[in-house]
């Protein structure tokens, strides 16, 4: 009897499922051998340690965004991208590093200056650039001098030069001051055109984080919040820089009428703007400016001066490893960067459970003794919210103090996580408050018709479906929409109680500074909103005291990588320093392509990080800034 074959379609799909395994195996087993050959490189290659100059400059080349804390990448899926000549897409740099590194290099004899390279360096808060321009600034008070170089200074990069004691622009270079905005991106049309139904549950006369979903522009009452808050960062960052300039805060140029009569006096040349506006000092090739650094540190085999960049300076001042004192006492950081999401998140992103996993583990940790929250988030899930604040008030119960650190922002979701903290401290330029609570569901019942589709059937109540998504086909009636908007008002309530319990405040009292306004730093300390204004530095020390420490080291409380994915990520770092990866440019059709996509890709990503599971938020779209 012959055996009866499989099917033409069961053969092909078995054939595809072996071509798969067999092409899954190949890879996996090239990754394992790619894994070996580095590690015995990097046990093999002997010392590779950066040799810094008897005299030589720092050059302070950074690249990427600023921030508090890296978010998390796949190890392994960097490695590919970089290992086939990937660039990171959104690069970033710790300002802790960028401080160390500054301080550790004004104590270091043969570091003699300080060159600012500031053309890679992206977005940075005014909060978190006063700290590296304080580091600067205690450089140049050790007797070194700081010189800034560039062939175009946007507002970040002007912010730090203005700290150099000469900033140098190539010829045809610019200087761009543009002020502050806020434009996001508004889909009313787009949804309505898509036939998407847009429901939107909220309280707050100025909680406008749902209006790109309701408008196609700007209301009102959100212009007349956000005009309030720009335009204090704006007058905190023109007083600033003209006092470390030595001119007048009026000599910023704000009209294009005023820009157009500056520039023709100088016959359109922009770098002879810059420098008749006494925003640079001088104009100078790049070999000219390489020849004054050689005059001052000397000309090393490449025939350029002596220097040592960041990233390499970094390797030698910053351990890989840092290990804990178990004879001291401790000063806990918990850093929340990033939506407040339900659940659990890796760093970039503020988990429910995560961040509080974190407080729970300085709780226990019989050596911290005071613990520092630092918030850098415009919140997001008011149900994970509430799950941060609760570890919060446990580690109070327990005898801690928790003072809440406010950075860049510290809004909605933010600011609950900053209310049953000991003390808020901010800065100044903290954009805060927006005390307010929002639902946002979108649902496509016209669009179904058009598709040609439908969803039908019966449950056991009226209520059948409702956590299954079946809304998103059938739309909300009404009965649904006033549960969803009790919810939400209920949800006011207890934010509103939450402040007020927290701050000594009644509800009314919260209620008039809430609506979902937003405030600065300063103007938040006058509405009773936060304690102090201050550093991270400040936070810490203030932590201390309430804890009666005299003595303490300071312990960032992180999520830990698990021992394969430290093993890559210490594999990668070793092979880009020997230089093993290849390194591509960003084209500039790449760069203007990232920018078109950019806002489409925050706002629906957004969304997807939209995961609360009561579908209650407290988010505030706003408090970006372009």
């Amino acid at each position: 009897m012959t055996e009866k074959k499989s099917g033409l379609i069961r053969r092909l799909f078995s054939a595809i499922g072996r071509v798969y395994r067999g092409f899954r195996s190949v890879i996996l087993n090239l990754l394992f051998i790619l894994v070996v050959c580095l590690i015995a490189v990097s046990i093999f290659s002997g010392d590779d340690k950066v040799d810094v100059p008897p005299t030589a400059a720092l050059v302070l080349n950074l690249t990427g965004d600023l921030v508090e804390e890296k978010r998390w990448t796949d190890p392994i899926a960097t490695a590919i991208n970089e290992s086939l000549g990937g660039q990171e897409e959104a690069p970033e740099v710790l300002v802790s590093d960028v401080v160390t590194v500054i301080n550790k290099a004004a104590n270091d004899n043969r570091i003699q200056a300080m060159v600012l390279d500031l053309s890679m360096l992206g977005r940075g808060s005014l909060d978190k650039m006063q700290r590296i321009g304080e580091a600067i600034t205690a450089f140049k008070a050790a007797g070194k001098k700081v010189f800034a170089y560039g062939g175009f200074y946007g507002q970040t990069q002007y912010y730090l030069a203005s700290y150099a004691d000469e900033i140098n622009l190539s010829p045809m270079g610019a200087v761009l001051l543009e002020g502050y905005g806020s434009y996001p991106m508004y889909y009313k049309n787009a949804l309505e055109k898509l036939k998407i139904n847009t429901h939107v549950f909220r309280v707050g006369t100025y909680k406008s984080a749902v209006e790109p979903f309701l408008r196609n522009d700007m209301s009102a009452e959100a212009k007349e919040a956000n005009s309030a808050w720009l335009n204090e960062l704006w007058s905190d960052y023109k007083t600033q820089v003209a006092q470390r300039r030595g001119f007048s805060a009026d000599n910023f140029d704000e009209t294009f009428d005023a820009l157009l009569e500056k520039l023709q006096a100088a016959d359109g040349d922009l770098s002879q703007y810059a420098v008749n506006a006494g925003l640079v000092d001088t104009i100078k090739s790049r070999e000219a400016f390489r020849r004054d650094l050689i005059a001052l540190v000397g000309e090393n085999d490449e025939h350029t001066y002596n220097h040592v960049t960041f990233s390499d300076y970094a390797d030698l001042v910053i351990p890989a490893q840092q290990f804990d004192n178990p004879l001291t006492d401790k000063v806990g950081v918990v850093v929340a960067r990033g939506v407040i999401v339900d659940g659990t998140a890796k760093a970039g992103s503020v988990g429910g459970d995560s961040t509080a996993a974190l407080l729970r583990q300085a709780r226990h940790d019989d050596k911290i003794k005071a613990v520092v929250l630092r918030i850098d988030s415009p919140g997001g899930s008011a149900y994970a919210s509430e799950v941060i604040g609760q570890e919060i008030r446990l580690l109070r119960e327990a005898g801690k103090p928790v003072i809440a650190s406010m950075g860049a922002v510290a809004a909605s979701g933010g600011y609950w996580i900053a209310a049953p903290a000991n003390e808020i401290w901010a800065a100044p330029t903290t954009i805060t408050g927006s005390i307010g609570i929002f639902g946002l569901i979108h649902t496509a019942e016209d669009a179904m018709p058009v598709l040609g589709l439908n969803v039908d059937g019966v449950g056991t109540t009226e209520l059948a479906g409702l956590s299954g998504g079946l809304p998103l086909f059938q739309g909300l009636n009404s009965k649904a929409q006033d549960l969803f908007q009790l919810l939400i008002e209920r949800g006011y309530t207890e934010f509103l109680t939450l402040v007020g319990e927290n701050r000594n405040m009644s509800n009314a009292e919260v209620d008039k500074v809430a609506q979902g306004r937003v405030w600065t730093g300063r103007k938040a300390l006058e509405l009773g909103l936060v304690d102090k204004l201050g550093t991270l530095d400040d936070a810490v020390k203030a932590a201390a005291d309430k804890a009666g420490l005299t003595m303490y080291d300071v312990k960032v409380v992180q999520q830990k990588l698990s021992p394969s994915e430290q093993m890559i990520k210490d594999l990668l770092g070793e092979a880009k320093a020997q230089g093993w990866l290849p390194e591509t440019a960003v084209s500039a059709e790449q760069k203007l392509l990232g920018k078109l996509t950019q806002q489409l890709k925050q706002d629906f990503v957004l969304l997807n990080q939209f995961n609360d599971p009561n579908g209650v938020y407290s988010y505030c779209v706003s408090c970006s800034i372009n």
